[in-house]
């Protein structure tokens, strides 16, 4: 049996496929991954031993720049994602037994399945901007939200036609070529009314944020055995644990100040700094020995060994920092990372940042809150209550529903 893995996006979006494949090769299936053709993905698919097949351009090409990706970066990307997955998929997907496709608005997917005559799964790794009768597009819980059936109403079709606008002359086209209809709604012709949500059920409860049909599996986590470098163990072991700081792939959303204002935070704290460089190049601002940066770096291992994390609140890092007891503190950028930020304050294992801006004493107030005993405590209690078996979960279903011949939740 073979199934397609489809995705493009950041790293928080392509770890989690690579984790499903591994265990979908453990369980007898060949499972291969279309991805981004970034190095650092290359790489992360090469030591796990899956097939990586490239799929559109590279993401760092596209957030990496001076600026964040504007309005017209998005309608030039959106056709160019299109026609990747059109050529790409087609062939990756010939002979195979399923198609899942994840990550931003994937438009394509279930066509070439639908082309090739096998069942498309769509999956998601949130429910924020899932269709909803009680939350607006991209709202959550907390903020303001229209109570009048009819304005909910115009909110969501406007969203479809944003989508319609990025998507639909390219999709359609495409279906053209090909022999097949056209759609009047991609957003809803992706999302298929249901799917696969790759989230802890602790921290992300789902079900008054979207009124698809989702089956959650927990999240698909890719186990990492990799020994931290030595010199970063040396760094650990001279001291009381560091205030990790790390903003993954987040490169011109990252406030330019960033690693200023947590350094001197967490100074303010008595506490040792551990810098992770990522895509927006942190570095430090001094030659104390107090501050350690890190690339590339087994995550699972070292959040075990830190007295927080500093982070921008995706859905990865957020697992995996809840994993392993590590109080958070979350200053959200983009996207569904204020909803995680917002969870995380919740259950009362870290605090989430007001902005995505922080000032040395909104820092230094958010890691009082996270390094204060009770919130220690609280992380402690709720990492024995996040599920590891998500990608087992997972790749279970999806072999069960492949030899049917359907997609999950299909009559």
């Amino acid at each position: 049996m073979r199934v397609v893995l489809s995705v493009w996006g950041s790293r928080g979006d392509v770890e989690p496929l690579v984790g499903l494949a591994v265990r979908l090769r453990e369980l007898g299936a060949e499972a291969v991954v279309c991805a981004p053709p970034d190095e650092e993905f290359a790489a992360l698919l090469a030591g796990a031993g899956v097939e990586l097949v490239p799929l559109g351009p590279s993401v760092h090409s596209i957030v990496a720049g001076p600026k964040p990706p504007t309005a017209q970066d998005a309608f030039r990307l959106a056709p160019e994602l299109v026609a990747a997955r059109f050529e790409t998929l087609t062939a990756a997907a010939a002979g195979c037994d399923m198609l899942l496709a994840t990550g931003l608005m994937p438009a394509g997917a279930r066509d070439v399945a639908e082309k090739l005559g096998i069942p498309y799964v769509f999956a998601c790794f949130h429910p924020i901007g899932l269709p909803s009768r009680n939350f607006p597009p991209g709202a959550r819980p907390g903020t303001p939200s229209p109570q009048d059936e009819t304005d909910l109403k115009v909110l969501w079709e406007q969203d479809a036609q944003r989508v319609n606008a990025l998507y639909g002359e390219a999709l359609n086209r495409h279906r053209a070529a090909i022999g097949l209809h056209a759609v009047d709604n991609v957003r809803d012709h992706v999302f298929t009314g249901r799917g696969l949500l790759a989230a802890d059920p602790v921290l992300g409860p789902w079900q008054e944020l979207t009124d698809l049909e989702l089956v959650q599996t927990g999240a698909w986590i890719l186990p990492d055995e990799r020994p931290l470098p030595a010199e970063l163990v040396e760094f650990l072991d001279a001291g009381a644990p560091p205030v990790y700081v790390g903003f993954g792939s987040m490169a011109s959303h990252t406030p330019k100040d960033i690693a200023r204002v947590a350094i001197e935070a967490s100074r303010a704290q008595g506490r040792r700094v551990l810098l992770a460089r990522g895509w927006a190049g942190l570095a430090p601002i001094d030659d104390r020995e107090d501050c350690f940066v890190v690339g590339e770096v087994n995550q699972q291992a070292l959040f075990r060994r830190v007295a927080a994390v500093v982070h921008h609140g995706g859905a990865g890092t957020t697992t995996t920092a809840a994993r392993a007891g590590a109080p958070q503190v979350v200053v959200p950028q983009i996207a569904d990372q204020p909803h995680w930020a917002a969870r995380v304050a919740e259950l009362g294992i870290g605090a989430a940042h007001d902005g995505p801006s922080p000032t040395l004493d909104s820092l230094s107030a958010a890691l009082t809150t996270a390094l204060g005993p009770a919130t220690r405590a609280r992380a402690k209690a709720v990492a024995g209550t996040i599920c590891t078996d998500g990608a087992t979960v997972a790749a279970q279903l999806l072999l069960d529903m492949a030899g049917k011949g359907r997609a999950p939740g299909a009559a």
